[in-house]
């Protein structure tokens, strides 16, 4: 377990963030389907799940609120043609969620040789990205006349 107390001490506005670090080393993060998460540039990602034994029909790629989930479930039984001697490849149901953070938005979902591809770009508003304030200094006391009072 990790203590957070420096973090509260040194931020502003990321209790949420803490919160949640805490609740993630609660609980053991299931394992199925394995993935990977890409930082394809600045402000676009991508998610890759190994979703072998799927078809595209048996997905659901849903975006609720600051959370996508992604599950699957097989739609129909494929017949046995024989008795497994091992079966490796798991074909078990399975929902996997994310959390996004603000300003993450859901481009599109793709499946391509039993990978499932999740594109992901941030779009931050305008009136949120950071602007440079310009500094205005004060000039110094301008003389009016030059003479000297008599």
């Amino acid at each position: 377990m990790f203590d957070l107390t420096p973090l509260y001490r040194s931020t502003v506005g990321f209790d949420r963030l803490a919160r949640t670090l805490n609740e993630a080393s609660a609980f053991d993060a299931p394992t199925y389907p394995p993935y990977n998460i890409e930082k394809l540039s600045e402000n676009d990602y991508r998610i890759t799940m190994a979703v072998a034994g799927f078809a595209p029909e048996d997905i659901t790629v849903e975006v609720k609120g600051n959370a996508l989930n992604v599950s699957a479930k097989k739609t129909e039984k494929q017949e046995q043609t024989g008795e497994f001697l091992h079966q490796g490849i798991a074909s078990r149901a399975f929902e996997r969620r994310f959390q996004l953070a603000d300003h993450m938005h859901v481009q599109s979902a793709d499946m391509e040789n039993g990978l499932l591809h999740v594109a992901l770009k941030r779009e931050v508003p305008e009136a949120l990205k950071p602007r440079t304030i310009p500094v205005n200094g004060v000039e110094g006391t301008k003389v009016i006349e030059a003479r000297k009072a008599a």
